[in-house]
């Protein structure tokens, strides 16, 4: 008999995995499914969006190899029918923490970025050997879910078995999307009659490669007048990038406000958002502004923007780390976007209901 569906993440703040969790949490909770939300810190810009009825488990408030002790320990107490852990090292613990615990528990482990990719770009040891660790533990996965086609097939290079994957789309585009959308913007920039407004969202680090997209935006302003927003939390880079804005003459017409809890309402109101990024899984924010209606413009990295854009068909691809092509692709969208409808429609196809379905199938809930 179903027991209850537990999901383990480190904490909720504001990334695409810690929303696509709480998503399919408040989801599965409306549903009538007994949630638990495993956290190694009670923390995070997201907990005040969990409905009363998800229960939170704090493990204790320390790093991972600190708190495995009380997940092996949650185990054997709560003896949970299947989890759903994600992000690497979280997979890695969850699944050690099981077979110590000697826990019947189904256990899926959901992995939303390509790996080799991140290993390559990585300067913690962890993160490099972590290509190593998925070939030795994932096996002891009941089911492997990538969030993408591209993610899945960097998994089989790596070593995953193919019958173990299953591939499903994060549950990015919510009812709460649309309300968000329709809510003001507290900046200058958004108000009527003020020049487009460029925008690109993600943590402030490197993967995220937001040094290309200033360069090409320092290309577009040439060409046309128009301003760049980005927003996200810093993760070690905003003072480099805040240098670069300064030697590229373009402190008056960059801003970088840091995290904001409802970027939907400054996506429907940009004119192009632009994803820059030098890998992905399958990038979340490229999907929601398509969802309002907003032209998009990607680098075609490693995995994700190829396929929701349909190798072009809804936005227009770049090479990584290419700032001339960047800056003419975001000038050629500006001068001709695409139809707001039809990105909308496209957008949809990534709905909470659709993953729910889904992951109701690889979870076997039900």
């Amino acid at each position: 008999m179903f027991k209850r569906l537990t999901i383990f993440v480190h904490r909720l703040y504001g990334g695409g995995a810690e929303r696509a969790m709480l998503n399919l949490a408040r989801g599965f909770s409306q549903q009538g499914i007994q949630v638990d939300l495993v956290l190694l810190q009670v923390e995070g810009t997201y907990l005040s969006q969990l409905p009363p009825e998800v229960r939170v488990v704090n493990l204790g408030g320390g790093r991972l190899w600190q708190c495995f002790p009380a997940l092996v320990r949650y185990f054997q107490r709560e003896q949970p029918s299947v989890m759903l852990s994600t992000l690497d090292d979280t997979n890695i613990a969850a699944l050690c923490a099981r077979r110590l615990a000697g826990s019947k528990t189904r256990l899926v482990v959901n992995v939303q970025n390509t790996i080799s990719q991140d290993a390559k770009n990585a300067t913690q040891l962890k993160t490099r050997i972590m290509p190593q660790l998925v070939r030795w533990f994932f096996p002891w996965s009941d089911a492997v879910v990538p969030v993408s086609q591209g993610v899945a097939e960097d998994l089989v290079q790596i070593g995953v078995s193919v019958e173990r994957i299953q591939v499903i789309p994060n549950p990015v585009v919510t009812p709460n999307v649309f309300q968000k959308a329709q809510e003001e913007v507290d900046h200058p920039w958004f108000v009527p009659g003020q020049p487009p407004v460029i925008l690109g969202v993600g943590r402030l680090n490197k993967q995220k490669d937001f040094p290309t997209l200033l360069r090409a935006f320092a290309q577009l302003r040439r060409r046309c007048p128009s301003r760049l927003v980005i927003l996200g939390d810093d993760e070690g880079e905003e003072a480099s990038l805040k240098k670069l804005i300064q030697e590229l003459g373009l402190t008056e017409d960059v801003d970088l406000p840091g995290f904001v809890s409802n970027p939907y309402a400054y996506m429907a109101r940009s004119a192009v958002f632009v994803l820059s990024s030098l890998f992905e899984g399958l990038p979340s924010v490229l999907i929601e502004a398509m969802a309002v209606g907003t032209p998009v413009v990607a680098t075609n990295c490693k995995s994700g923007p190829l396929e929701i854009l349909e190798n072009g068909k809804y936005g227009k691809l770049v090479a990584v780390g290419d700032a001339s092509g960047l800056g003419t692709a975001i000038l050629e969208t500006l001068e001709s976007p695409l139809d707001s409808n039809v990105l909308q429609q496209r957008g949809k196809e990534f709905s909470l209901e659709r993953s729910l379905e889904e992951y109701s199938q690889v979870l076997q809930i039900g």
